[in-house]
């Protein structure tokens, strides 16, 4: 699906062809061969488009002629965060083109970031202003990014007080989620910063001579490093605590196997007695008035005499 949008008035107003300095969005679901005909239509090559489409394409610059190609990584939704041990945000690419008179953007996903654009959510957003509109999309997808972190975070603790409570697989699953999650933010805010630091050396977008861009390409560079610092702070605290809460499950594991093992050494010894003394062997005890009583209080002290041994000597 190909849609054309201008900004007029401070409002987005959508096209039906496209003009001079218009923003054209393509967002699937795509019709057989629109890429390639979109992509003869605007002289370009159409990897360009099939390469933003695939997830496991990583951050990159390129420029074919006139046409300047730029791919980022975003956090969506993972629509299969319902199902056993899956992340609960993945990273997508987005494709950004820059033609002589147009922006191209594409994406495999509905991702929130192209949303807000297409809300008009964005202060001073204007599709004309290509440079600006690619530094614009760059600042909202950091702030996307800190805002999942955050989210991430929150549901991190959420679990780990739940787990005070009870030791179940279900939470360590969730935490298992969230770090996975963690893995794909890591690894997609590498190669973003990588590729902004590269576009800043080589003024990929020609703002050198514009002090309020580059001062925002800088801003922007910073908030980028403050959510890969977030990142990897928040996952090495999941670590602590998943290999923490392990630990303690083991050794409550263990403390119980312990507990079980003395209240059996424990009852053994009224059961040896008692066994032995129902042995169909003639040994003259069980003919005495007081055999019963005194087989009882005999076992009883040897096993209190037994329990204050392992008390004393801590074992319990």
């Amino acid at each position: 699906m190909t849609r054309y949008y201008t900004r007029e008035k401070r409002r987005l107003v959508e096209l039906t062809e496209p003009d001079p300095g218009c923003w054209v969005h393509l967002a699937p679901p795509f019709a057989p061969d629109e890429l390639d005909e979109f992509a003869r239509r605007f002289d370009f090559d159409p990897a360009f488009l099939t390469d933003s489409l695939d997830l496991d394409e990583r951050a990159r610059y390129e420029r074919d002629g006139d046409v300047r190609f730029v791919l980022i990584n975003t956090p969506v939704k993972n629509m299969n965060a319902a199902a056993e041990n899956e992340a609960y945000f993945i990273t997508v690419p987005i494709g950004v083109l820059l033609t002589i008179e147009h922006v191209v953007t594409i994406s495999a996903f509905e991702t929130p970031v192209l949303e807000k654009f297409l809300e008009n959510n964005v202060r001073d957003f204007n599709p004309a202003d290509e440079k600006r509109f690619v530094l614009q999309l760059l600042e909202q997808n950091v702030y996307h990014f800190l805002s999942c972190l955050k989210t991430l975070n929150l549901r991190r603790n959420r679990i780990e007080k739940e787990l005070m409570n009870s030791s179940r697989n279900a939470e360590l699953r969730q935490l298992l989620s969230i770090e996975k999650s963690l893995v794909y933010f890591v690894n997609s805010l590498s190669a973003n910063e990588l590729l902004k630091m590269k576009m800043k050396r080589t003024d990929f977008l020609h703002i050198n001579g514009d002090e309020d861009l580059v001062d925002l390409f800088e801003d922007i560079i910073i908030d980028n490093s403050q959510a890969l610092s977030m990142a990897n702070v928040y996952t090495n605290i999941l670590n602590g605590t998943m290999d923490a809460y392990s630990s303690i499950i083991s050794n409550n594991l263990n403390q119980v196997i312990h507990r079980l093992t003395i209240i059996t050494v424990v009852l053994m010894v009224p059961t040896l007695i008692s066994s032995f003394l129902g042995m169909n062997i003639p040994n003259g005890i069980p003919e005495h008035p007081w055999a019963f009583y005194a087989t009882i209080v005999a076992a009883a002290a040897i096993t209190g005499g037994l329990y204050w041994v392992m008390k004393k000597r801590k074992m319990l």
